[in-house]
């Protein structure tokens, strides 16, 4: 992926990641519209970032993503990178079905769900740019779990396969597919992670994202050195030791 000259849209990026990497690749030269639920916050995204551009979708609602994207091709027609950011972590007690069943149900939606049909509402436009970019947003989290959040964890290993797989049936096309991979870093996604001392700081990890989009323009999957822990526990041996790591240090 190009650093620079790209119609990029970020569906659930009004915060965050999405929001921080957001700001960064505008920085760096490329038009970019940011989408999300809350109208408040993109009105204020627009008033604080002039040139940025922002669209209403709620990523687990099927109509709402085709509408967005209708818009976003008929107001951008460049388009030629699609950021599927939008993602929930909730935590689960699998013990009973009270605990989990609903926010599985909604984890899904949202997780999955959503990254498969942002990419069937755009993939014929993008395939019909001559260079073309899907980026996916899995987790550290996809190789290694965390306890209390079973579902997420899921649909992030989920995310992982499904990069891998449509960058084979698209390996002939003018699309790629590159996975950004995670690791915890310092949002609101989890109650108490912005003052986590194991997340890692938000402006630390998209410094580290753009230096290797800018660097490794041919990488598939975008891997900073905090997720490396998580990504190859298995490969070195040493999975167990991840694992009663990251459950340890979790504050949840």
């Amino acid at each position: 992926m190009n650093i620079t000259g790209n119609t990029i849209f970020i569906p659930g990026a009004t915060s965050g990641i999405g929001l921080a990497l957001a700001l960064r690749l505008h920085d760096s030269g490329n038009t970019v519209i940011v989408g999300g639920r809350r109208t408040g916050l993109l009105q204020q995204i627009r008033a604080d970032h002039p040139g940025v551009h922002t669209v209403t979708i709620d990523t687990a609602d099927a109509a709402s993503i085709r509408t967005a994207a209708e818009r976003v091709i008929a107001d951008h027609p460049t388009l030629n990178v699609l950021v599927t950011m939008a993602g929930i972590m909730r935590v689960e007690d699998w013990t009973t079905p009270d605990g989990f069943v609903t926010t599985a149900e909604e984890t899904v939606t949202t997780n999955l769900l959503g990254p498969i049909r942002l990419i069937g509402a755009f993939i014929e436009h993008l395939l019909a740019q001559r260079d073309a970019t899907i980026m996916t947003v899995s987790s550290g989290l996809a190789f290694a779990p965390l306890r209390v959040t079973p579902t997420y964890n899921a649909t992030k290993a989920a995310i992982h396969m499904l990069s891998e797989s449509i960058r084979l049936q698209l390996a002939d096309t003018s699309v790629r597919v590159v996975e950004l991979e995670p690791p915890s870093v310092r949002t609101a996604l989890m109650p108490g992670q912005e003052q986590s001392d194991f997340a890692m700081p938000l402006v630390d990890f998209v410094d580290e994202v753009m230096t290797l989009l800018e660097t490794k323009p041919d990488a598939t999957e975008i891997q900073v050195e905090n997720v490396k822990f998580l990504r190859y526990g298995e490969a070195r041996g040493d999975y167990d030791h991840v694992v009663a790591t990251i459950n340890r240090l979790d504050p949840h």
